[in-house]
């Protein structure tokens, strides 16, 4: 009897042999980007993926590479920022290093903003 048990056990603690293999410490875009919805923009108030600001999100194992724009040059919160992108996406399960990258090409404009952005702007 105590056989059956532990072959139930371990019967129960395999995988189905046809369903998808999953693995939950792989991060994905998706999350990546939720994460990069917590960076808020200290003088619009919104966050940079609605305003357009994040250009580009590539993984590469356990390292995030996230290509971004500030909405001017002279905007003096670039650190900060990249700080807060390290922060957000470094706490997501299987990420062990963020390496952000401002750029300013191509230049940021408004029509880069989601529409809920665009609204909440005045655009």
């Amino acid at each position: 009897m105590a056989d059956q048990e532990q072959q139930s056990r371990s019967e129960e603690q395999q995988p189905a042999a046809d369903g998808p293999v999953t693995h939950p410490e792989e991060v994905t875009e998706e999350d990546v980007y939720e994460a990069l919805e917590e960076v808020i923009d200290p003088e619009l108030g919104l966050d940079f993926v609605s305003l357009g600001l994040v250009y580009d999100v590539s993984i590469e194992q356990e390292d995030v590479y996230v290509t971004f724009t500030l909405t001017t040059p002279a905007c003096p919160i670039g650190p900060q920022v990249s700080e807060q992108m390290r922060e957000f996406v470094g706490d997501l399960p299987g990420v062990s290093a963020v390496h952000p990258k401002m750029v300013f090409d191509p230049a940021w404009s408004p029509e880069m903003m989601s529409e809920d952005a665009k609204f909440a702007l005045g655009f």
